[in-house]
């Protein structure tokens, strides 16, 4: 996501690391049943994965695969979204404190989300410069 406020960038990688740490505390409380073990697992893994990614991205070596590490903490947070819900309709936590997890995690996914079109729509842009006629490329940025 090549949002070039840096503000941005922290802030988008503070709220997934505080959101990893919310979600380990309510995982920690949910009861020591099997389904609630089954669920709780799945959630641990696609819930701290979003910012895991996001770190990752921050360390790769090509655009290519800092749009990829950013698709894949996407995926992360829409699979997210699915284990929430399930923990809410399931009856194995507070509707309301999941229904604010589940708030946060949708902001997360959209700003994610924000950032890999960009990055997907300043591909083309950048191909089609190719293909311009050299001098006319350096008449615009004069």
């Amino acid at each position: 996501m090549q949002n070039y406020n840096p503000k941005f960038k922290t802030d988008l990688k503070s709220r997934c690391y505080k959101f990893s740490l919310d979600l380990i505390s309510l995982i920690d409380d949910l009861p020591n049943q099997r389904s609630s073990r089954i669920i709780s697992d799945q959630l641990m893994r696609s819930g701290t994965s979003i910012g895991a990614n996001l770190v990752e991205a921050s360390a790769s070596s090509s655009r290519l695969e800092f749009k990829r590490y950013h698709e894949i903490a996407l995926k992360s947070a829409n699979e997210t979204k699915y284990w929430l819900a399930l923990l809410r309709d399931s009856g194995k936590e507070n509707k309301e404190n999941v229904n604010k997890f589940l708030e946060e995690v949708k902001e997360i996914a959209n700003m994610i989300a924000a950032g890999v079109i960009k990055l997907k729509r300043n591909k083309t842009f950048n191909f089609l410069l190719l293909f311009l006629p050299f001098n006319f490329y350096l008449l615009t940025f004069i």
